[in-house]
């Protein structure tokens, strides 16, 4: 018998038609926001990938996307604070307008090294989205252009989120069981 992602959930914390409206909101206030404009947008692989594709069809002026991956877990469930980039970008971004897309900011640690990497490449603006807002957790102050949810300290997965590189492929974001990630 197949083992279900949903027996390892402890509850929906968002669901899809949450998730759909806000990232359509979202979207209308970038595309008002950036009028006139064309921006490349930089998601962080992997947890950004469905996010940043959902946002990316409800922004309705020019867009570019490029990603970046970096590395700060190991296989932990907390961020260890050392930032490696596993993969640069594409394209320059001198002279462009960036918004960087994140999946979840909790230490604010990795966001705040990849800001500082692209604000040293000359960008024409630089502003921040994240679908996942969880304050409690932050170590260093990040200013957050875009917020999707502001959610409390819980290990979430779905929607591009995971653990142990599963669940990813949920439609919601859900609270992983404890038992799944504690030793």
């Amino acid at each position: 018998m197949v083992h279900s992602m949903m027996d390892d959930v402890e509850r929906v914390l968002i669901s899809t038609e949450e998730l759909k409206q806000r990232i359509a909101d979202m979207g209308k206030q970038i595309s008002q926001d950036y009028a006139g404009k064309e921006i490349l947008m930089i998601g962080v692989l992997r947890g950004a990938v469905i996010f940043m594709a959902d946002l990316a069809r409800a922004i309705d002026i020019p867009v570019a996307i490029d990603f970046m991956a970096v590395s700060s877990y190991g296989a932990g469930t907390s961020s260890s604070g050392v930032v490696r980039i596993l993969k640069d970008l594409d394209e320059t971004v001198e002279g462009k307008h960036i918004l960087v897309v994140e999946d979840i900011i909790d230490s604010g640690l990795t966001l705040n090294y990849l800001l500082d990497n692209i604000k040293s490449r000359k960008p024409a603006s630089l502003r921040m989205c994240t679908l996942l807002n969880k304050p409690e957790r932050r170590k260093v102050n990040v200013h957050i252009d875009y917020n999707g949810f502001t959610i409390p300290d819980h290990f979430v997965v779905g929607y591009g989120l995971d653990y142990a590189e599963k669940y990813r492929n949920l439609p919601f974001i859900g609270i992983l069981k404890p038992a799944v990630y504690e030793p």
